[in-house]
């Protein structure tokens, strides 16, 4: 008897609401405006909400203990409005100012001039390469996370050089180049924010935490080394996590590679293998690392070193941790430089800044994103509606008991929905951050450790996304190796490593922060106090 007649199966039940899940998440993402015109909307917003609210005299009890730096005169705190005389003279006047003075603009820019001159000169792609093609074939998967992991240092790197070159080293060892493919793409989208160094994403972040944390206590900073020992724990979870999800549940469910699948000559692919020349050149820069990273330990660990506090001889608050920027720049700067004259590719002054100029002509609509998230910043900060929300939203967090690790469960998981339908990370954190740092900051939780929860959310969800910028590319080179590859398929085979890494992330921040009690950073506290 035929089954024709019959309703659809299972399966193809489930495939059927998965796909009207994706429908829906592009449907919301397309909705958004570009995030650019979305913090212009954002900045008008602030100027006739704060208008509505002063009429209203929105208000709330200053939770800060008299004489504290910002607090209200009669310890009430009341929406400004914008929306007159004074507030239109006052946007105008600082314009501008907002905008130089916004904290991610120089320490992005100034790290990315580091970077730049590794990138350009081949040292990064030399030692992904060297890292991923000399691992044993047991090893292969987990190196190929961490380094995908590692390759977030310089951002874009590794969606265009590792995740291709995982697929065709999976090939040629007779495994699945999908299988190798999504392994590389949940290193470096999924573990985004994880890392051994401190990279451009860092102080980004940092500069928003800190000017969302002004909202409330106006002399606290947030160093772009605020999550870096959590960040370090996590890269090697998540390689662990990574290659545990390829090897046993994506992998296995993509099966024996099928050649006729394939849009492009498979044998024609190879990988030249680090040239003597290459390998002199890494092994210089090597050196010169190490030789910067002895002088900068001779400049912090001994109790005479120049880089410590001047007054207080402490590494807290000192010249070395203000300008961690400035050893991003050097510690990528010098080795790049190196590699490059050893290996022929950077030879004068002027490959040098010819780097740099090309990093910095890339992030044309970084800083043009940057002037209306300073904008909105600003407005926010001058309204007291950050502070005033942030206050109420505290009261109602604290009359629902919700304190603690789950508190902060939500808070990733809200921060990976919202990751959905807007992927970039510098624009998601200039949003909430105003709204949650100060709200989490009354309830007694520093702007460091909330900065770290906020980053697990925002690059679990990463691979999912079709809001993801990278997300198209990623589909055109899995498209190389499966001729009908589509949306529905590249999310499916990255959903495990969503899952995954959102228990095994969310557990690893849970047991470091509430059970264990480590720093998420050097200096970081866990806890904030007012006063």
């Amino acid at each position: 008897m035929s089954d024709s007649g019959s309703g659809p199966s299972a399966a193809e039940q489930k495939r059927g609401w998965f796909t009207r899940f994706l429908d829906t998440v592009e449907w919301l993402g397309n909705l958004l405006p570009h995030p650019v015109t979305l913090f212009a909307i954002f900045a008008v917003a602030v100027v006739f909400g704060s208008g509505i609210a002063a009429y209203f005299d929105v208000s709330a009890l200053d939770p800060r203990p008299e004489g504290s730096a910002g607090r209200a005169a009669d310890g009430v705190l009341r929406v400004v409005s914008l929306m007159n005389v004074e507030g239109l003279q006052r946007i105008i006047a600082n314009l501008v100012t907002n905008f130089t003075n916004f904290p991610p603009l120089g320490v992005v820019l100034v790290a990315l001039l580091g970077v730049s001159i590794a990138e350009h000169s081949g040292l990064i792609s030399a030692a992904m390469r060297g890292l991923v093609m000399n691992a044993s074939p047991r090893m292969v998967t987990v190196t190929v996370v961490f380094a995908g992991i590692i390759s977030n240092t310089a951002s874009e790197l590794g969606y265009v050089v590792l995740i291709p070159m995982a697929a065709v080293i999976f090939h040629s060892l007779g495994r699945h180049p999908l299988a190798g493919l999504a392994a590389a793409f949940a290193g470096v989208s999924g573990g985004y924010s994880a890392n051994l160094f401190i990279g451009t994403v860092d102080p980004l972040l940092a500069g928003f935490t800190t000017s969302a944390a002004n909202l409330i206590d106006p002399n606290y900073t947030v160093g772009p080394e605020a999550n870096w020992f959590f960040m370090i724990a996590s890269t090697f979870v998540i390689a662990a996590l990574g290659a545990f999800v390829t090897e046993k549940i994506v992998e296995p469910k993509l099966g024996k590679y099928d050649l006729s699948e394939a849009t492009i000559d498979l044998g024609a692919q190879k990988l030249d293998r680090l040239t003597p020349k290459e390998r002199l050149g890494l092994k210089g820069a090597g050196l010169a690392f190490l030789v910067i990273a002895i002088l900068l330990a001779l400049s912090i660990v001994p109790e005479w070193g120049i880089l410590r506090h001047p007054e207080t001889g402490l590494v807290e608050g000192s010249p070395f941790l203000r300008g961690i920027v400035v050893f991003i720049f050097v510690s990528f700067a010098i080795p790049g430089f190196i590699y490059g004259k050893i290996v022929g590719s950077m030879n004068n002054d002027k490959d040098v800044i010819n780097a740099m100029s090309k990093s910095i002509s890339t992030m044309g609509l970084y800083i043009v994103l940057v002037f209306f998230a300073a904008q909105f910043v600003a407005f926010f900060g001058w309204s007291n509606m950050g502070s005033v929300f942030a206050v109420k939203g505290a009261t109602v967090l604290q009359e629902l008991g919700l304190t603690g690790p789950l508190l902060f469960v939500l808070f990733i998981a809200m921060c990976g929905f919202v990751n959905l339908m807007l992927g970039s990370a510098s624009a998601q954190w200039a949003i909430t951050a105003p709204i949650f740092v100060p709200m989490l900051m009354i309830i007694g939780y520093s702007p460091e450790v909330i900065q770290a929860a906020y980053r697990i959310g925002d690059s679990v969800t990463n691979v999912i996304t079709p809001m993801m910028s990278y997300f198209g590319l990623i589909l055109a080179v899995a498209a190389r190796y499966k001729k009908d590859m589509g949306l529905g398929t590249l999310i499916a085979t990255m959903l495990p490593y969503s899952i995954i890494f959102f228990i095994g992330w969310t557990t690893l921040f849970v047991l470091w922060v509430f059970v264990f009690g480590f720093p998420v950073g050097p200096n970081a506290p866990t806890y904030y106090e007012f006063g």
